[in-house]
Parts: structure tokens; C-alpha cells; sequence
């Protein structure tokens, strides 16, 4: 009875625990599926790989095998945001592993190295030669560059006591021969004989005796250096000659823009004529002015100067401005020519001048004209106006 009893109770127990095996399966299972918070996981930091090292290059013509793709030892890890509760997949993981933030989850991961694939046993390729530069197809002529361009254009550091480089080869003897040929037939201009012929003013105007005519002009014949010069100036009053000069004078180029001049001076009009020993110096002055400055010696020890300066104003190329200044200053009393000592007269006018042909330029203006001293009594005296203004016209010519 006892026996019969026993059989079923046995039976039951076995059974129980079956059944208890069975649901601490099921359970179990899906708690082992859940996800990884590997933010509350202490991470240890991977070893530094060692350092890269240039593999030697192997000769062999079999293809070589590719280089195997990393492992990612996250892949498949479903990575929870931040904060979040852990959550039971009660299925299979998803098919497509998103891409792990390692900042976001707090860990410190070292800088990413250079990997040794000959130590992990990877098959390189064996490196590529480099090829030559074909430094004639770049333009670059090789026998005329210097050590140091070579050692530039190599990226070498130029020793210490290396000669500086030389930006323009010297001149030699053979450059100068090639740059000023000798040319048989021709001579050099200055040996050569010129001449030129200027009638700077040819004028009239109104004045209180008649119409009156003034000139002003001179021309030189020879070389550069050496010239022959002649000057005259004068006035005319109804065909009859007031005051003129004539001077024949020598000149040497003592400096650039200026000649020497020496010869004699002829003067005629009213009054008997008078010859003079000139000397004295004509040139361009710094900013552009023309200077005459002559000494005279006279018969009787009589002495004089005479000083002139001009100075153009281009308002075109073609209108033209000239400003003139002259003035006489004279030793002594002559009383048969008019002159006093001191300074006899000062003139200073303004004309303008347009160029229809560079030779040829008609031209008004206006002449202020005083006498001082000596001379302003003398016309006193022969009831002259020792002051005049006056207008001209005229023309200018140059040949």
C-alpha cells in the first residue's frame, strides 16, 4: 500500500522540477539578452601599438594578398544613450550596428598610432620606386646651375662658408664689343659741324614816335664743344635805328648745359658807335632757366654788364609762356650815348606764344620797361618817358 502510494508522489516531484527548470530557463534567457551600458564599465586603455616600421622591399612577382579589414570590437553592440534604463531584447539584435561615440560614453581613448602590419603578419607591398625628374622638360638647364641652386632645388641646407650667389653675371670684354659695335664710316657727333639759327623775337608795337620794330636773336656754328656764337639785339623806330648791338663771340663747353663765352661787342644807333672786349658764361640754371651774364670792357675804360634770364611755362604742348628779365649796369658816364653809371635799365615782360610748327610761333605779350640813375636823367633832360609799357606782337623763329 505504502508502495503504490510512493510511485505517484515521486512522479509529481519530478515533474515540479521539470517545470521549475523549464521557467528559470525562460527567464533567464531573455535577462542575458539585455543591453550593455558600457558607460558604468571601467574600460581599460588599449596598449599603445609599437611604433611603424618601413618594411624592406621583397622582390616577388606573385600578387600579393590585400590588407585584411580592421575588426571592430564593438560591432554588434546596441550602445544605449546616456542616462537611460537598460532595457530586455526579447528578440534577435539588429542586423546593422550604428557607429560607436566613445566621447559620449566617458571614455579616454589614446591617439590612434601607426600600425605595424609586419608585426601582426600582414603581407605589404613592397614600396614603389620614385622617378626621376626630367628637369630639362621643366626648363631648368642643369650644367649652368650653380652648387648651391642644386642644393636648393634638393631641399640641403648650404654650407657656412659657402660664396654668395651672384644675381648678374660680371660684364666681360667681349659683352661691351658685342653692346657698342664699331661702325666704319661714322664719326661720333661731337666732331661733327653743326649750326643753328633762333630769331627768339621779332616784334612790333605802337609807340609815341611811330611804329617801332624790336629784335632779339642769335645762332651758333660748330662742334659740340666749340663754338662760334653771334648775338644781336636792337630797336627800331619809323625805320630809324634807336640802340643795337652785335657780338661775335667764342664759346667752349666748360660743364654740362653751360659754355664759356669770350669776343667783342659792337654797339651803333643814336650816338656814336662803341666797341667792347666781352666775356662771359650762357647755360641752362637748375629748374629750367636760361642765364646770360656778360662782362664788357670799353674804349676809355668804360665797363658794363648785362644779365638775362628767361624761363618757359608749358601750358600745352603747344601754348607757351615766356618770362624774360634783363637788365644793364654800366661803370661810367656817357653822356653822347645817353648812359649813366650804375644801373641803367631793367625790362621784364611776359609773352605767349603757340607753336602752329615747332619752327614757327606768333606770339602777344606784355613789356615793362625803366630807367635808373644816369640814364633816367639823360632822357629827363631830352623829355623822354624814363618808364614805358607797352603791347607786342610778333613771331618766333627757328631754324
Amino acid at each position: 500500500m505504502s508502495i503504490m502510494k510512493s510511485t505517484p508522489l515521486t512522479t509529481r516531484t519530478r515533474a515540479l522540477g521539470v517545470a521549475i527548470a523549464i521557467a528559470l530557463g525562460a527567464v533567464s534567457a531573455p535577462v542575458l539578452a539585455q543591453e550593455v551600458d558600457h558607460s558604468k564599465m571601467q574600460m581599460p586603455a588599449p596598449k599603445p601599438a609599437p611604433a611603424a616600421r618601413k618594411p624592406e622591399p621583397q622582390p616577388s612577382t606573385a600578387p600579393t594578398a590585400a590588407p585584411k579589414p580592421a575588426i571592430d570590437p564593438h560591432a554588434g553592440h546596441v550602445m544605449p544613450a546616456p542616462n537611460s534604463k537598460p532595457k530586455l531584447a526579447l528578440g534577435p539584435a539588429p542586423a546593422q550596428a550604428t557607429s560607436v561615440d566613445h566621447a559620449a560614453m566617458g571614455h579616454e581613448m589614446p591617439p590612434t598610432e601607426a600600425m605595424d602590419h609586419s608585426a601582426m603578419g600582414h603581407d605589404m607591398p613592397p614600396d614603389e620606386p620614385t622617378e626621376e625628374m626630367d628637369h630639362s622638360a621643366m626648363g631648368h638647364d642643369m650644367k649652368s646651375m650653380t652648387a648651391e641652386e642644386h642644393a636648393g632645388m634638393q631641399g640641403q641646407d648650404l654650407p657656412a662658408n659657402a660664396a654668395p650667389r651672384e644675381p648678374i653675371p660680371a660684364v666681360t670684354d667681349s659683352d661691351r664689343a658685342a653692346a657698342f659695335p664699331d661702325v666704319a664710316g661714322h664719326t661720333v657727333h661731337d666732331d661733327g659741324i653743326n649750326w643753328f639759327a633762333l630769331l627768339n623775337r621779332l616784334e612790333t608795337w605802337d609807340a609815341d614816335e611811330g611804329n617801332a620794330i624790336g629784335w632779339e636773336g642769335r645762332g651758333w656754328v660748330g662742334t659740340d664743344l666749340d663754338r662760334v656764337w653771334v648775338r644781336s639785339e636792337g630797336e627800331s623806330i619809323d625805320g630809324s635805328i634807336e640802340s643795337a648791338d652785335v657780338e661775335v663771340l667764342y664759346g667752349r663747353a666748360i660743364a654740362r648745359w653751360w659754355d664759356l663765352v669770350a669776343g667783342v661787342r659792337h654797339d651803333f644807333g643814336e650816338g656814336p658807335s662803341q666797341t667792347f672786349a666781352a666775356v662771359g658764361v650762357m647755360g641752362l640754371a637748375p629748374y629750367m632757366f636760361e642765364v646770360e651774364a656778360t662782362a664788357y670792357l670799353g674804349e676809355s675804360g668804360q665797363t658794363g654788364l648785362g644779365l638775362e634770364a628767361e624761363y618757359e611755362t608749358l601750358f600745352t604742348n603747344r601754348l607757351i609762356g615766356t618770362w624774360l628779365v634783363e637788365a644793364e649796369v654800366w661803370g661810367q658816364d656817357d653822356r653822347k650815348r645817353g648812359i649813366g653809371s650804375g644801373l641803367s635799365t631793367l625790362e621784364a615782360g611776359f609773352r605767349l606764344r603757340y607753336e602752329f610748327h615747332r619752327q614757327f610761333a606768333p606770339y602777344i605779350g606784355v613789356v615793362w620797361e625803366r630807367a635808373y640813375g644816369g640814364t633816367a636823367d639823360y632822357r629827363r633832360e631830352q623829355s623822354r618817358d624814363i618808364e614805358d609799357t607797352r603791347v607786342v606782337a610778333g613771331v618766333r623763329i627757328w631754324f
